[in-house]
């Protein structure tokens, strides 16, 4: 072999090996991903569902790079969830309002219901309301972990007609924003009596396009977790859920039993100590 061919040789053999380094260093989809959330309360071992492999994906990103180290539970409600996630609690002055924060990105809704679902434990992604977010796209990094509590048949009658109301909030906004225009002109122009005209006729319109929907129920195997677990039904279909806190549900409830103040924040500072990906 020559010197010259040799070379070429070595050339090529030292792009396969880069090409083998690089695809062994790729970041590859993890499946059946767990986590370790150690917190100021004590520890939580979260499994991430592979069906919603953004929110998976995006959460192991942010936990390898330590981005939840040592972030508040900002807002705390008992009998509901913990929610933490937003970076600027991180050594935040007692008081502060929080919850705006996040990594400057969304996630794409994954909503997959009935599947996947707001048990107790369940844990979730934060996002704003539909009226300025109809794509439910998720926080880049807020989340929440539902504690919830047990319901009973008039539980889930009370639940189901809060998805009535849901619903019929979701027309109002979309009906309001096919109107928007008439109704500005309307109001610039002092027409008071048309104005409101209009506003009756929007009513009539949502009414009309929500006794065409079918009425939203809670499966049967739901409800019997829903009656022996517990968690927050009422906020099924609407938000994605991505994991579940397979150990250390006790800590759920540790966290959701501190006092809190003004925007649910606790009294005393709940935090992340770290997020560790075990596998």
């Amino acid at each position: 072999m020559t010197t010259n061919n040799s070379n070429k040789m070595k050339y090529f053999l030292s792009i396969a090996t880069a090409i083998i380094l690089l695809s062994a260093c790729n970041t590859q989809p993890k499946e059946g991903v767990m986590l370790l959330m150690e917190t100021s309360k004590g520890d939580m071992k979260i499994k991430l569902y592979d069906e919603t492999p953004q929110h998976r994906d995006n959460f192991v990103k942010l936990a390898e790079q330590g981005f939840y180290d040592s972030l508040l539970f900002h807002r705390v409600i008992n009998e509901f969830m913990i929610q933490g996630g937003d970076p600027e609690s991180k050594g935040a002055q007692a008081g502060k309002m929080l919850g705006n924060g996040g990594p400057g990105y969304q996630v794409p809704a994954e909503i997959n219901y009935p599947a996947l679902f707001h048990k107790k434990g369940a844990l979730a992604a934060a996002r704003t309301g539909d009226n300025v977010n109809p794509e439910r796209k998720s926080s880049g990094s807020q989340f929440y972990i539902v504690q919830g509590k047990t319901y009973n048949d008039e539980g889930f009658k009370s639940i189901e007609k809060r998805y009535e109301d849901m619903k019929r909030q979701q027309f109002f906004y979309k009906t309001l924003e096919e109107y928007k225009d008439t109704l500005q002109s309307l109001q610039q122009a002092g027409n008071q009596k048309a104005f409101m005209d209009m506003r009756i006729l929007i009513e009539e319109e949502v009414e009309k396009r929500l006794s065409n929907e079918p009425k939203q129920t809670i499966p049967d195997e739901l409800k019997e977790v829903y009656r022996t677990i517990g968690g927050v039904p009422h906020l099924d279909d609407n938000y994605t859920v991505f994991g579940e806190v397979v150990e250390g549900l006790e800590v759920i409830d540790a966290i959701a039993a501190v006092e809190t103040g003004q925007a649910d924040r606790p009294h005393e500072d709940v935090y992340i100590i770290k997020v560790e990906v075990l596998n």
